[in-house]
């Protein structure tokens, strides 16, 4: 689990990161270099899901070294199936990490949310749903991983 104490906010519990996958964590298919190890990290602290409609079809390929488990959903109603597992896992206890207008859902859904503008660029309105914007998975995992980072960013 994570535990972030924000000045003037209440504590903030994760227990799961769920990580949108294209455009997210990957670009054009290919996990981004570097992200492997970070969520490897991660993974140590919180359960992590990757959520993806596999548009290119390099998912299993790419995620096979990553401590996490990777769902799948048809690429019809993406954001409603994103928001669905989201709350299955517990919103709550949920921290969203995304960049596409289908990650909006979810990022309602959840506890706290990170937008990422990688190679792909991100949704406007997603980045106005978003807790937390950073300019790159690297930087937005990174931020999960040091509660100072989200504390100076989150607090009152």
């Amino acid at each position: 689990m994570i535990l972030y104490k924000i000045p003037g906010r209440e504590d903030i519990e994760i227990e799961n990161v769920v990580f949108d996958y294209n455009g997210t964590i990957a670009v054009n298919g290919k996990l981004v270099d570097g992200v492997s190890q970070l969520i490897n990290k991660l993974s140590k602290y919180a359960n992590i899901y990757i959520l993806t409609a596999d548009t290119y079809g390099t998912v299993e390929k790419e995620c096979i070294s990553l401590e996490a488990k990777v769902l799948t959903f048809p690429k019809e109603n993406a954001g409603e199936s994103k928001r669905d597992i989201v709350r299955s896992l517990s919103g709550d206890k949920t921290l969203c990490v995304g960049n596409g207008f289908n990650d909006i859902p979810m990022f309602e859904e959840s506890v706290l949310s990170i937008a990422i503008i990688e190679g792909e660029g991100a949704s406007g309105k997603l980045l106005s749903k978003a807790d937390i914007i950073v300019r790159d998975i690297i930087d937005g995992i990174n931020i999960i991983l040091n509660d100072n980072m989200v504390k100076a960013t989150l607090r009152n």
